[in-house]
């Protein structure tokens, strides 16, 4: 009897530990959590509050924004990332701190819903690369580019990509030639958006407009915006390869932190 009320004695202190490292490490699960969906927090407020001066900024600084296709497109990206990044700091810090099922629930489906959109946007990605070719684009550009009718999207994108990147076509001004945009404007061998500016007291000013536009290599850019484009986010586009696998897999550590936090609260 004494033999068998010590091995009891036994199991009740070994019970006890387990719960007890059980409960540490949910503890310090909760904790990790909270720390790391702060920081998510702080991100999210951050470009929010970058994407919202941008918007509202007094100086100046919204005219050159909203004079640009490409940079007023960038900060509602910005504005997006930022609200999305933000509801879910919030949502894993209030789910991890107060331990709330529906919270941490809420929060790994949104989370789940974000990587799965990641994963179909990379595979997508992958079967139409074919047309992120020149080839492709050449195409494009000579049926659908009209020059200087700036409310046809096509049109005005890329009038700011050759203005942004001081490039013109594809792979060069030749890329005009037998194009839509030679039938409708016959007296023009390239864009405006194609000829070379500098600037004077502040503003950009064309160098000769008109020998630009009847062809000369001397006032034009000669510079192809696929190869333009290409060098200058050639780093950024590494950084950006690196950049989402570090997200794909942080992740994936919150679904597991949160699944575990979950299914640990009693």
């Amino acid at each position: 009897m004494f033999m068998f009320h010590v091995f009891l004695q036994g199991q009740g202190e070994a019970s006890a530990r387990g719960t007890a490292m059980e409960g540490d490490c949910l503890s310090c699960i909760k904790y990790l959590m909270f720390v790391f969906n702060f920081l998510i927090f702080l991100g999210g407020s951050f470009l929010l509050g970058v994407g919202v001066w941008v918007l509202v900024d007094p100086t100046g600084f919204r005219e050159i924004v909203a004079a640009n296709p490409l940079l007023f497109t960038g900060v509602y990206i910005i504005l997006g990332m930022g609200g999305m990044l933000f509801l879910l700091g919030f949502l894993g810090c209030c789910g991890a701190i107060r331990e709330n099922k529906c919270l941490l629930l809420f929060f790994f489906m949104l989370i789940l819903l974000i990587f799965l959109a990641e994963l179909a946007a990379a595979i997508l990605a992958f079967i139409f690369r074919e047309h992120l070719t020149r080839e492709y684009f050449t195409k494009e550009l000579k049926r659908h580019y009209q020059g200087y009718n700036n409310t046809d999207v096509f049109t005005s994108t890329w009038n700011a990509i050759m203005t942004t990147f001081d490039c013109c076509g594809v792979n060069s001004p030749e890329d005009f030639k037998d194009s839509l945009f030679r039938m409708i404007n016959q007296n023009h061998m390239v864009p405006e958006a194609c000829c070379q500016r500098v600037s004077q007291t502040g503003e950009l000013a064309y160098i000769n407009q008109e020998q630009c536009l009847l062809g000369n290599m001397m006032f034009r850019n000669n510079k192809g915006c696929y190869s333009a484009v290409v060098d200058y986010f050639e780093l950024y586009i590494y950084v950006a390869g690196a950049l989402a696998i570090v997200v794909l897999t942080i992740e994936l550590f919150a679904m597991v932190f949160a699944m575990c936090l979950f299914r640990g609260i009693q």
